[in-house]
């Protein structure tokens, strides 16, 4: 009866599955079951309590209507004799709530009856204590100083029908209170939802061309991770877009001239029989667009620093590293020289490859820039320096070498992507890029540092 009174008021709250609906009928069912174990447990308690009285009031009424007894069986034996039938006591005074009694002697034998009990209401073995009979409960205390026993007996009934009203008025207020709980506990959970409501329509705003942060005042301390969780997301979904529309701008403006060099010198060395002259310049167009693609992704790498770790890094080794690979080249080899620290190489926290990508385009720069030996240097505590003795750069220059696409002037073919990219690795690293023309003790050049956190 009860689990289908809860499925009816389950369905009445919510026709739909929504959150609300669950949580409301989760609770009333969780609350009407925790009721019903507490009335058990109070049933319990006073199913015990109720019995302790009714058998603290036959051990009261025993002791006290013993003596009374034993008085009306010597006054019937002495009017009436010695007889083998049980002697009837005279009515009492109130019959409706009149004591049932017997007086029995060692043998079991039956002395003396109260007028209004039943002659099988006291069958039950003789001893003293409490005994239970099919419809009584049976109290037997045995006199002092006669060999005569007393037996009270108190129905059964009168016991289970103040248990049953105990019952019945703690389990009817439960069904009258549940519906008034249900309607209580769905317009609780209406109102405390609704900002779950509110985040999920700003979260179904958003979309590629709005990425904004999601800014709900207010919200609980589950909510409110959410939506952190949400804006970090967001955030992370608009560099990723960033980077792509970067790249795609980028793509578009330095593919361009290459494309167009390498086509023309193929048509011009089609049209004279692939003379070498053309093949050449074509190949070194060619050579020219995959530097400049590799430029692209190293910058789409290190803008998106999706793969970028943290680890410590030896920047002596890492120097020379990178010097290595350039000493391969015998027209650098001359040119470009490694200076380390004579203590202790300094460790730096980063990524070994994005560091390496860096300091390659501060060397490709400098050895393209710069006029004589470029210098590689690692100093304390944890900075990697590029210095070159070339002509170096304006001020007005200086400011504006780490924009992209920037030519300051018709003999310094750079791409305006080297600087850029050594500025976007640093940035992600948490370090500084510092540029000084001309190098500190030095009457002309250009230098490059990256100072680092030291791990």
């Amino acid at each position: 009866m009860k689990l289908n009174f809860l499925q009816q008021a389950g369905a009445e709250l919510g026709t739909r599955d929504s959150l609300a609906g669950r949580l409301t009928r989760t609770l009333i069912v969780w609350v009407g079951g925790v009721w019903l174990l507490c009335v058990l447990g109070v049933v319990w308690y006073v199913d015990r309590e109720i019995n302790h009285n009714f058998d603290s009031e036959l051990v009261e009424v025993s002791h006290r209507m013993f003596d009374m007894a034993v008085r009306e069986l010597d006054k019937l034996r002495s009017e009436r004799g010695e007889t083998r039938t049980p002697l009837i006591a005279p009515p009492q005074l109130f019959p409706t709530d009149a004591v049932l009694y017997q007086v029995v002697d060692l043998h079991e034998r039956v002395l003396l009856r109260s007028a209004e009990s039943p002659s099988n209401a006291f069958d039950v073995p003789l001893a003293a204590g409490f005994a239970n009979a099919e419809a009584w409960r049976i109290y037997t205390v045995r006199h002092p100083s006669r060999d005569l026993f007393f037996q009270v007996a108190d129905p059964l009934d009168e016991r289970r029908t103040a248990l049953n009203r105990t019952l019945f008025g703690l389990i009817v207020p439960l069904f009258a209170v549940l519906p008034l709980l249900a309607l209580v506990l769905r317009n609780v959970a209406r109102t405390e939802l609704r900002a779950l409501q509110q985040l999920a329509g700003e979260i179904a705003q958003r979309s590629g061309t709005d990425l904004r942060p999601i800014g709900l005042p207010g919200l609980p301390q589950e909510l409110r991770t959410v939506g952190d969780h949400v804006n970090r997301l967001l955030e992370r979904l608009s560099q990723a877009l960033d980077v792509e529309r970067a790249l795609a701008a980028n793509a578009a403006h330095e593919l361009r001239t290459p494309l167009a060099a390498a086509r023309l010198r193929l048509q011009t060395a089609l049209e004279h029989e692939l003379r070498r002259d053309d093949v050449e310049a074509a190949l070194d167009a060619l050579q020219m667009l995959g530097h400049r693609t590799e430029k692209l992704l190293q910058l789409s790498r290190a803008e998106s620093a999706a793969s970028l770790t943290r680890t410590k890094t030896d920047l002596v080794q890492l120097a020379g590293t990178v010097a290595q690979e350039f000493w391969q080249d015998p027209r650098v080899n001359e040119r470009l020289s490694l200076k380390v620290p004579d203590t202790e190489p300094p460790v730096a926290l980063g990524d070994v490859d994005a560091l390496a990508i860096a300091l390659r385009n501060l060397v490709e720069n400098a050895l393209r820039y710069g006029r004589g030996r470029v210098v590689i240097e690692v100093m304390q505590p944890c900075t990697l320096a590029v210095r070159d003795f070339g002509p170096g750069v304006g001020e007005v220059e200086l400011r504006t070498l780490q924009q992209r696409h920037v030519r300051h002037s018709s003999n310094r073919a750079g791409y305006g992507l080297g600087l850029s990219i050594v500025g976007t690795i640093v940035e992600k690293h948490g370090a500084r890029l510092e540029l000084m023309s001309p190098p500190p003790g030095a009457a002309t050049g250009f230098e490059a540092r990256i100072v680092l956190s030291p791990a």
